[in-house]
């Protein structure tokens, strides 16, 4: 019985089969009652899937935000416009999702109310993103992504000097637009919320401080697809 199932199955993909056969190689002609040859249409040069991509980006961080807290004391923030460059490099899991490694460098020096404060982040994030294409060009896409951050803190004040880092979970959100210019590159424009984390500050061998780091930014970016 289960033999004779396979064979029923067999037989009703035979016609599915023959009809993709001859939709990708020929066609067959049968006019004047006749048989003919077969006309064969030339496959595309070129089918090869490019899901695979590298790239760079450039952060614009609108008041990035350091709020730098003494534990029984005053608190601080910090705010200040600069920019950052990453790196990018990802792979196209389907027609709505990707998945992509993000590496990027950010920082700001400032100096507020006698204290000189100095950070530089280095972000390592594995984002995942949900996107919906139109005509082949334009993708509007949401993503979330999750890492960690190295943190570099030095702090010049009155009372004396901190020189601390740490490395600290980062999580990330955006929103964006994905657009491609031709088969190979794309554009990539967009806005995020990210939270570094947060790095202590030790003087005189005790905790004095905390400082928490997160910033909205705009990023512009251009990445180049291929296949494997």
């Amino acid at each position: 019985m289960k033999k004779f199932a396979v064979i029923l199955a067999c037989l009703a993909a035979v016609p599915a089969f023959a009809e993709e056969y001859f939709d990708d190689y020929g066609t067959y002609n049968n006019s004047y009652d006749e048989y003919s040859s077969y006309e064969y249409s030339n496959p595309s040069p070129n089918t090869q899937r490019r899901d695979n991509y590298v790239g760079i980006r450039i952060h614009k961080n609108e008041r990035i935000a350091f709020k730098y807290d003494i534990h029984d004391g005053g608190n601080s923030t910090i705010r200040k416009d600069n920019w950052g460059i990453g790196a990018v490099v990802g792979n196209r899991l389907s027609d709505f999702a990707k998945i992509e490694f993000e590496t990027s460098y950010t920082g700001a020096e400032q100096t507020k109310r006698s204290t000189n404060y100095d950070f530089d982040v280095w972000a390592n994030m594995l984002n995942f993103y949900l996107f919906q294409e139109y005509a082949g060009a334009i993708a509007p896409y949401a993503g979330v992504g999750i890492g960690f951050a190295a943190i570099w803190g030095d702090i010049d004040a009155p009372y004396g000097h901190m020189s601390d880092s740490v490395f600290d979970l980062s999580y990330q959100a955006m929103i964006g637009v994905n657009f491609a210019l031709n088969d190979r590159i794309d554009l990539n424009l967009g806005v995020k919320y990210q939270y570094f984390g947060e790095v202590e500050h030790e003087l005189d061998g005790r905790e004095f401080a905390i400082t928490d780091v997160d910033s909205t930014e705009f990023f512009i970016g251009a990445v180049y697809k291929f296949g494997l």
